[in-house]
């Protein structure tokens, strides 16, 4: 197996231990999910199939330099990173599901401190780096824009969920922090 195949590798298991052992339990107040997380499984396969295929089929390159495949792999590992990192921070209030655990409580420092979503960053940042391994422009927005909107989609409804769950201190910590890229959005 190359390294390529590898990182690939890693990355969806690690996506699959997360939605596999980080769901909402039996204890936790009802899901309010709204079929997000399946919305968004749908989105990425199909995505990354369509993606593939079209990197295969129309030749679009993002630069004719060899090594960025090994950069995208990078930017996939730094996503995984901070994606970890913010699911680590986040501790047991973190399921892949929407949903409110007894005695939730709205984290606001370490990554939390800068981003509200910072998990989907990391997500996100995957995809980017994914894309770019692909080293297709057309593969990349394939890969990332559906994914984006799906997310965007889904933290809509998560902001929802935690704005009428904690009230005024969500929309005061709406109002110092950004959702996905720090200083930007």
């Amino acid at each position: 197996m190359n390294i390529i195949n590898f990182i690939y590798l890693l990355w969806i298991i690690s996506e699959i231990i997360l939605n596999r052992f980080l769901r909402s339990g039996i204890s936790d107040k009802k899901t309010f999910d709204k079929n997000t997380l399946l919305l968004l499984w749908i989105t990425i396969l199909i995505s990354i199939v369509i993606g593939v295929f079209v990197s295969k089929i129309i030749r679009f390159p993002i630069n004719t330099n060899i090594g960025l495949e090994f950069i995208g792999l990078a930017i996939i590992v730094l996503g995984m990173l901070i994606r970890f990192i913010a699911v680590k921070q986040l501790g047991r209030f973190f399921t892949v599901d929407v949903t409110i655990r007894e005695n939730h409580q709205l984290l606001q420092t370490g990554l939390y401190k800068f981003l509200r979503h910072p998990s989907y960053t990391g997500s996100l940042i995957s995809f980017l780096g994914f894309g770019f391994s692909l080293n297709n422009w057309l593969g990349l927005a394939i890969v990332f824009l559906p994914t984006l909107f799906a997310m965007i989609h889904r933290i809509k409804i998560e902001e929802k969920v935690l704005t009428e769950q904690f009230g005024k201190q969500y929309l005061d910590y709406i109002a110092i922090t950004k959702r996905l890229i720090p200083f930007v959005y």
